[in-house]
């Protein structure tokens, strides 16, 4: 019993706690959303002051988020939030992609600066990709030339992809300064330093991160691709919210990953890249050739080994079961199937040219209570002496040299960069695209050398719009009920949920053994039978201690008064001793009648 308490305290304080911590958990939100909702009305409330002071007293307003555009506030070499409206500073492309249809080859996708379609943030615009199936290409210049030296490289923007994406990309070119840079002929085929961002396409959830290396001996430039994240991607393409993807890269040539400022994937641009940065110092010979002696097989047949005179190959692996016997009944003179008695030549059928007609075949419906119907064949079984076609045992190869391979040589074009950071300078922001889908916002592009600016970048502007998008959000409740809409299976897990913690407390602290004493109680009343008072069991026990103390009184009497009265004791004696026994037999259980209840 006291287990079954301690486990019902225990679940009893799990639930209190579950319910705890969604309440706090809210609670906090509650309150980030709260702080950032302050923080970014402050500076309005402080400028209607005095207008606050001439109005009468009355209830204090409701908090809501007011938008504010972020400003930049340390080094950086670009930084666009798109909230003067206009597309000022950027070029939209007039060039034509090579190799594709005349239709399709310009990039005449349209472009505009507006509001989210379902905006949270009244007054916050971005730049949004409004055609689908068409090529789009705009770029801006940098404030400076960004040249990797000695300080790191942080890029960041923000993407919503508002009615979701089927096939289409969101990422980012950095534009490689080079003299003939016309920002009004960016295409495909423009060179770029680093593209970075997400694409989409079916079931390929991609985060691209590839930078344009320089071979040093040759000059020419290799795409390198980073690993794969890890971390699963789905969630970023389908919550229809907005994501901030954040780049980072050292001067140590480590590199990280960031969305929503949570690292999905990191690594170094030494070992983490393919192909890989240096390529390797020996390669293959390619006049090399394999030896036609060369003996590659490590086993063959043993040329020793002789086939076994009683072995015979031609001995079939089936034969017929002799000991099997026809059942009794079978129908061999009745065939197994007949034709339709029921079908009819159709009208159109030509005999000259279809042939003579036959009826289609149909089961005997006398063979349906017989064990068989035609000639009755004894069934097949293995054969006990079948043993194939005779091969030698296999032995190792004496003359073995292993799987051949071309020597190794030095590489002619090895070489050996140690600083792959060192990429080549860049100086404009470009977004080169084709999509299936539309309305893909994006917002806020900032470039840096310090992660501390960037990280106020992000709060003044994606911190806002987080805190904007969890206000609106629906409770707890509300999310539970719209996922199990979605999937109805969800509402199993929810009964579930609440079911079994109840029925484990109705076990544990409802149910039991009864005790021995009402278990007999209930057995005197279903029989009936003789039933023990403990009341006059104790009286009885009383009566006979005051019988044997009344004997030892008389026993330390004199001797002549026990003498003179021995005679009449005996008699009185005998009478009280009957008298005795038969109270002490009245009062016993076993002669007891039984109450009526």
């Amino acid at each position: 019993m006291e287990l079954k308490m301690r486990l019902c305290v225990a679940l009893l304080s799990l639930s209190l706690c579950l319910g705890l911590m969604g309440h706090v958990r809210a609670q906090e939100e509650a309150d980030d959303v709260e702080m950032d909702v302050e923080d970014a009305i402050d500076d309005m409330r402080e400028e209607d002051v005095e207008e606050e002071e001439e109005k009468a007293p009355g209830p204090p307003p409701v908090a809501t988020v007011t938008y504010r555009a972020p400003e930049p506030m340390g080094e950086h070499y670009f930084a666009e939030s798109f909230d003067k409206g206009t597309l000022q500073g950027w070029v939209l492309s007039q060039a034509k992609k090579d190799g594709i249809d005349e239709e399709i080859a310009k990039y005449d996708g349209k472009w505009e600066v507006e509001e989210m379609k379902d905006t949270k943030l009244p007054g916050d615009k971005g730049l949004v990709l409004k055609s689908k199936a068409k090529h789009h290409a705009i770029s801006a210049l940098l404030l400076r030339p960004f040249t990797f030296d000695t300080k790191p490289l942080i890029v960041q923007y923000e993407v919503n992809f508002q009615t979701g994406i089927d096939c289409g990309g969101a990422y980012v070119k950095l534009l490689a300064q080079t003299p003939d840079l016309d920002l009004e002929e960016f295409v495909d085929k423009t060179p770029y330093t680093i593209m970075f961002g997400p694409d989409k396409c079916g079931e390929d959830y991609k985060l691209h991160f590839i930078f344009r290396h320089k071979n040093p001996k040759t000059g020419e430039f290799e795409e390198k691709h980073a690993k794969k994240p890890d971390a699963d991607l789905r969630t970023y393409y389908t919550d229809k919210k907005t994501h901030l993807y954040t780049l980072v890269l050292n001067p140590d040539n480590s590199f990280e990953i960031l969305i929503d400022q949570t690292v999905v994937n990191s690594g170094n641009l030494l070992n983490d890249m393919t192909p890989p940065i240096n390529p390797p110092a020996e390669i293959e010979d390619p006049d090399d050739h394999k030896p036609e002696d060369w003996d590659e097989r490590p086993k063959i047949q043993d040329p020793d080994s002789v086939k076994p005179e009683d072995w015979d190959e031609d001995a079939p692996a089936k034969i017929p079961d002799e000991d099997a016997v026809k059942p009794d009944g079978w129908l061999d003179e009745e065939p197994e199937y007949i034709g339709d008695p029921d079908a009819l030549k159709p009208e159109d059928w030509d005999e000259d040219m279809d042939g003579e007609w036959e009826a289609p075949q149909i089961p005997n419906p006398i063979c349906e209570t017989a064990p068989g119907c035609g000639p009755w064949e004894r069934p097949m079984i293995d054969n006990p002496n079948y043993k194939g076609k005779w091969k030698p045992p296999m032995i190792d190869n004496p003359n073995y040299q292993g799987v051949w391979k071309p020597r190794k040589i030095p590489n002619p074009d090895f070489f050996e960069d140690l600083h792959p950071f060192r990429m080549t300078p860049f100086s404009a922001v470009g977004l080169e695209l084709w999509s299936m889908s539309s309305d893909i916002f994006f917002d806020n592009f900032f470039v840096t050398s310090d992660r501390t600016v960037a990280e106020r970048w992000a709060a003044d502007g994606w911190g806002l719009k987080k805190a904007a998008e969890g206000a609106a959000e629906p409770g707890l409740v509300n999310q539970m009920i719209t996922a199990a809409e979605e999937r109805p299976w969800l509402w199993i897990v929810y009964v579930l949920t609440v079911a079994l913690p109840l029925v484990l407390i109705i076990v544990f602290c409802c149910t039991g053994k009864k005790s021995p004493a009402s278990t007999s109680a209930a057995e005197y009343k279903k029989t009936d039978a003789p039933q023990p008072d403990v009341k006059e069991e104790a009286e009885d026990e009383e009566a006979k201690e005051e019988e044997s103390e009344a004997k030892k009184s008389e026993e330390e009497d004199s001797p002549g008064e026990a003498e003179d009265a021995a005679g009449s004791d005996n008699k009185d004696g005998d009478t009280s001793n009957e008298k005795s026994e038969d109270d002490i037999l009245r009062r016993s259980p076993r002669n007891r009648k039984p109450r009526k209840d």
